[in-house]
């Protein structure tokens, strides 16, 4: 008999192995060699979210908050670090909103040297943005306690904003009503700082406490964007609502 054929012609096919005098007699044949396939490459998936790792629960992909809306229909954008402080604020708002339906937006802080300035034009832009706003210059009348009525508005808030201005880290630090106002909310977990003509830096100085709680600076943003982007957290309504 001859010998196997396989060294000279192969038996990579049916018929080679058939012509061959040796192998055409086993029942089957198998190859001597294996086929693999090609290995490919594929990179990896990196995140787009942005810098701080983005936020949870709401972030998207560019690391900037989901659009909300405020009540006056204006649609608001927040940067990844400003959406990281706001978020926490917006899902408070809901929960206020849902088991305190009577209560107002916003508390607004501020010194007693800002009521006819800053303060004032700040609450006319969140008003006009849809929020209710408890303002001391609005909401006290003549004849009754200050204290008393601020106590009052603190209970029938849902959150604060503290208007950081020069006058209020003078009020800060000699004691004022600001002061008491700002220990209340502090307790709250439920305040925005806004930054105006100073910074945080300058803050911390005065109330590490309120410093440590990242907020809105309307050195980045002009008052008016800032005012819609309080007034959209405390709305905490979303583009789909």
């Amino acid at each position: 008999m001859s010998g196997c054929t396989a060294p000279v012609y192969g038996h990579r096919t049916a018929s080679g192995a058939a012509n061959c005098p040796v192998c055409r007699y086993r029942s089957s044949y198998r190859p001597s060699y294996s086929y693999s396939p090609p290995v490919t490459y594929s990179p990896p998936v990196t995140s787009n979210r942005g810098g701080g790792g983005g936020s949870s629960g709401g972030a998207r992909s560019s690391g900037s908050g989901r659009p909300r809306r405020t009540r006056g229909g204006r649609s608001v954008s927040y940067t990844s670090v400003e959406w990281r402080s706001i978020e926490p604020i917006a899902r408070k708002a809901e929960e206020q909103a849902r088991e305190h339906p009577e209560r107002r937006d916003l508390f607004l802080c501020h010194a007693w040297d800002d009521r006819n300035g800053c303060a004032s034009e700040l609450y006319n832009l969140l008003s006009s943005n849809g929020a209710t706003v408890w303002f001391s210059e609005k909401d006290v009348g003549l004849g009754k306690s200050l204290i008393r009525e601020i106590d009052r508005g603190l209970a029938n808030s849902r959150i604060g904003i503290v208007l950081v201005t020069p006058a209020l880290l003078t009020s800060l630090a000699g004691q004022g009503i600001a002061d008491k106002e700002l220990s209340v909310l502090l307790h709250t977990d439920r305040v925005i700082p806004v930054a105006h003509g100073t910074t945080f830096e300058a803050l911390r100085d005065v109330s590490p406490m309120l410093a440590s709680r990242s907020g809105l600076d309307t050195a980045r943003s002009s008052m008016q964007d800032v005012a819609a982007k309080v007034a959209a957290a405390a709305a905490a309504l979303t583009e789909d609502d």
